[in-house]
């Protein structure tokens, strides 16, 4: 049977993701940071007839993420899917380690779970990348906004920066593990918690959340993408990112900070 982590599995994308996955007879670890929630959805999935664990995580704290890694790799000795799924908008703030919200939670913790995890993920095990087309609104990262508090009027701003970041990872990581399988899937617009209560009102024809997931199960599963790496997809099909996300140079320099800033926390 094969294992699928999956993070921010409780709600929107990735509960629907997790529990079309469950139902296609692949175990699931669910990591989370309620454990209420994280239980809740046992039993939605013991319903459509799957098996699951779950782990908790915070993904605004890496010393959180190498914890929870930590018992993961206890747990498996095989991870054959890993959903990178969980995010925060526009968001104010920072994380406990002082990036901003949105580069530590959707890019940095993702990045170092990653890595953690690299002894059980292997020949032929898949990362699935969550990413989006606003990152066709910035044209880099400006690393040394990184460490600052992200204020209201930055919030997509630095959204758009850290799902570049993300499809920066997907790349280079396709390069460094050669024998991973890596996908960085824009979901489309999806009416999920990830928008706040304004928005709502602004979201038009936003698909629902089993709709948005169905590009990220499809890239966790299908067997006919098994010879397939490093690309970025949207409604099953391959597209062309911005040209900033397909600078091998910033992906490098990313893939270096990123290591730098993480390695206090291995």
């Amino acid at each position: 049977m094969e294992k699928v982590l999956v993070t921010g599995p409780t709600a929107g994308i990735g509960r629907a993701a997790v529990l079309a996955l469950a139902g296609m007879g692949r175990h699931v670890i669910a990591a989370g940071r309620s454990e209420t929630k994280l239980e809740t959805l046992m039993r939605e999935i013991e319903e459509v007839g799957g098996t699951a664990e779950w782990v908790k995580i915070d993904l605004a704290s890496l010393r959180s993420v190498t914890e929870a890694a930590a018992e993961i790799l206890d747990r498996h000795d095989r991870i054959d899917v890993l959903v990178n799924n969980a995010g925060v908008g526009a968001s104010r703030g920072a994380t406990r380690d002082r990036f901003q919200l949105q580069f530590g939670v959707n890019h940095l913790a993702h990045f170092h779970l990653t890595e953690l995890l690299a002894p059980v993920l292997g020949e032929g095990s898949r990362v699935v990348q969550l990413t989006s087309e606003m990152h066709k609104r910035v044209d880099g990262i400006d690393f040394g906004r990184l460490r600052r508090p992200t204020r209201t009027w930055q919030g997509i701003r630095a959204y758009s920066a850290s799902k570049l970041a993300n499809l920066l990872f997907a790349r280079e990581l396709a390069k460094r593990r050669p024998e991973l399988r890596t996908y960085a899937v824009h979901p489309g617009l999806v009416d999920t918690g990830i928008f706040p209560w304004f928005a709502k009102p602004f979201l038009g024809n936003a698909l629902t959340p089993e709709q948005g997931a169905d590009t990220v199960v499809w890239c966790a599963s299908e067997p006919s993408l098994s010879n397939s790496t490093g690309g970025y997809w949207a409604r099953r099909s391959e597209r062309e990112p911005s040209a900033a996300a397909r600078d091998d140079a910033l992906a490098t320099e990313l893939w270096e900070r990123s290591e730098e800033w993480c390695r206090p926390f291995h």
